[in-house]
């Protein structure tokens, strides 16, 4: 798709153009590191589209779109913080190379330089794209609090957890379109479509890199295969597993065991076992099949429509 790539050059152009501080060296040096170490730019690229649908010039949603890439590494550099992640996109973390209080320091840093990126707009959309960010930031930071709060409980249900992915990674790609249809004129109705579509792919994305975690290669992924698994995270797979084994005992032995040598092959038979991956895929695809109907109803630029079904399309049959 050449409308997507070269929506994706300008991103990078934009990005690359960034004037970010050289000094204090331990604050921005860390920003420049996360934003080179690239990733899918999806975040921007849904900016840009939701925009495009309704609006042929994208001038005013460039700095907006990489505002909600800043936000979106910022989110990732404090995650990997407080999951002990060693790995993102296949280099250490931040938090690894340098330490976590530069890490915090720096990711802080960086969520205030969205802001100053998301104003560079139309004047006249500015406070509703500063509602729409606020209440998204907000939501994003109650989805990790939930997150933190499944690893002590034993009692996580399937619907706590779907709407925990909801806030912490749904709502952001939701949010993106929406500031992108505001920036291009959308009314209120139609940016709202674009955003039940983002929220329902988003939750089947979410599925999608749970399924990843366990099944991708690692390599590809670009993170440590079977972290989930290691850190007992409460996934769709996991609490689904504990749903259908009769006799949970096996999972359960393998949640409160501090070994990890085996655990990832062991929880992973058991997934095999209960065919908990052909679920997930299966719960994956109705999420998405919903969020299709909501972008039916957009009227906007049939092309740029058909470019975001076709961009997300690939995404659902991503392998990392």
């Amino acid at each position: 798709m050449d409308q997507l790539q070269e929506l994706r050059n300008r991103i990078e152009q934009v990005i690359q153009n960034l004037s970010v501080p050289s000094s204090p060296k331990d604050l921005y040096e860390p920003i420049s590191y996360a934003l080179s170490n690239g990733g899918k730019r999806m975040r921007p690229i849904l900016v840009l589209i939701g925009c495009k649908i309704f609006n042929e010039s994208v001038e005013n949603a460039l700095r907006p779109a990489i505002g909600m890439e800043l936000f979106h590494n910022f989110s990732l550099i404090h995650d990997d913080i407080m999951d002990d992640a060693p790995i993102r996109r296949g280099k250490p973390t931040v938090h690894e190379r340098w330490n976590s209080n530069v890490a915090i320091l720096s990711g802080d840093a960086m969520m205030i330089q969205a802001y100053q990126q998301l104003v560079e707009t139309r004047p006249d959309a500015v406070a509703t794209i500063i509602r729409i960010f606020n209440q998204t930031a907000i939501e994003v930071c109650e989805g990790q609090q939930l997150d933190m709060d499944f690893e002590k409980r034993d009692d996580v249900s399937i619907d706590e957890y779907l709407n925990m992915i909801r806030l912490k990674t749904a709502v952001l790609l939701a949010a993106c379109l929406k500031i992108g249809a505001t920036i291009g004129g959308a009314n209120e109705e139609q940016a709202q479509f674009l955003y039940d579509f983002g929220l329902n792919t988003g939750i089947a994305f979410q599925l999608q890199d749970d399924i990843l975690d366990v099944y991708g290669e690692s390599q590809k992924v670009g993170k440590q295969k079977g972290g989930d698994i290691l850190l007992n995270k409460k996934t769709y797979l996991l609490l689904k597993a504990l749903e259908l084994t009769s006799d949970s005992g096996s999972v359960e032995q393998w949640l409160k065991s501090s070994a990890t040598e085996g655990k990832v092959a062991a929880v992973t038979e058991i997934y095999n076992a209960n065919q908990v991956r052909e679920l997930a895929e299966k719960r994956m695809w109705e999420f998405y099949d919903i969020g299709v109907s909501s972008l039916e109803k957009v009227q906007g630029n049939a092309e740029w429509v058909k470019i975001l079904l076709q961009f997300c399309n690939e995404l659902m049959h991503r392998e990392n």
